[in-house]
């Protein structure tokens, strides 16, 4: 059976490691790397559901998309491992299953096939690409068949993504789309800047969406999980492929946690 380390440098050729940004912490993030694998979880997160789902179905390895450990979320939290503390607590429980963990991040982000194009595939966006003048690589860029109004693409989105919900604004009908899975509001300017005239993107704030119309952007924001989430189905695929003796599955216990209230629904 192949190895956590024999699996993680088959995902590098995925998503190659110096794609990632430098703040970012991918790969081979706990247990051993001689560690045989026979079972595969694939979530978005390494939450304590997930680690349970692991244990319950007997994965030796959790693929994420989210780093396990990153100073740059858990500074304070890796300066210890108490079992009080959230960090601390999962990772003394992967120690003690024995369960290792690879992450895919930024890198994955950018790479060909991965979350962006995963996420204009989703919505059928004709051919996307990477955006012009996108000195970051992250977002992609494509046009739908026919041009719809914004309300109905709103819906189509929510749909297509299986989201709670979708936040939007604007006044444009939808034609030239650009998409950035997770929080890739830093764009917005990049993105009128190539010419388009609708972002998909989450982690939206106030001011961004004021500034929509006036900028002549529409904004849609459909929630950092449903963004990022259709990169798992391709991460399980690529890995039946590269490892036919391997079983891997994608994690049900990992979900959208953000709950909308409508008023009058």
């Amino acid at each position: 059976m192949p190895t956590v380390a024999q699996i993680e440098q088959a995902l590098f050729q995925l998503a190659p490691k110096d794609l990632a940004f430098d703040w970012d912490n991918v790969g081979h993030l706990e247990g051993s790397p001689d560690q045989e694998v026979q079972r595969v979880l694939v979530a978005l997160d390494v939450t304590e559901n997930v680690v349970s789902e692991a244990e319950k179905l007997g994965c030796q390895l959790i693929v994420s998309h989210h780093p396990l450990m990153n100073v740059r979320w858990h500074q304070a939290e890796m300066q210890t491992l108490r079992p009080d503390r959230y960090l601390g607590r999962l990772l003394r429980r992967l120690v003690k299953a024995d369960i290792s963990v690879i992450s895919m991040h930024t890198n994955l982000d950018i790479a060909p096939g991965g979350v962006n194009d995963a996420l204009a595939e989703a919505l059928r966006i004709e051919d996307p690409g990477p955006m012009p003048g996108d000195e970051t690589g992250l977002c992609r860029v494509g046009r739908l068949r026919n041009p719809v109004k914004l309300s109905d693409f709103a819906g189509e989105v929510c749909k297509a993504l299986h989201a709670n919900g979708v936040r939007y604004a604007g006044d444009r009908p939808v034609e030239y789309i650009a998409v950035g899975g997770g929080a890739c509001g830093d764009e917005i300017d990049a993105v009128i800047a190539a010419g388009c005239d609708t972002f998909v993107t989450s982690d939206l704030t106030y001011h961004q969406f004021l500034d929509a119309a006036p900028k002549g952007i529409n904004l849609i924001d459909a929630g950092h999980f449903p963004t990022e989430d259709p990169v798992c189905a391709k991460i399980v695929a690529y890995l039946e492929k590269e490892f036919p003796q391997l079983i891997i599955i994608k994690s049900t216990s990992h979900k959208e946690v953000i709950q909308y209230f409508v008023e009058g629904e």
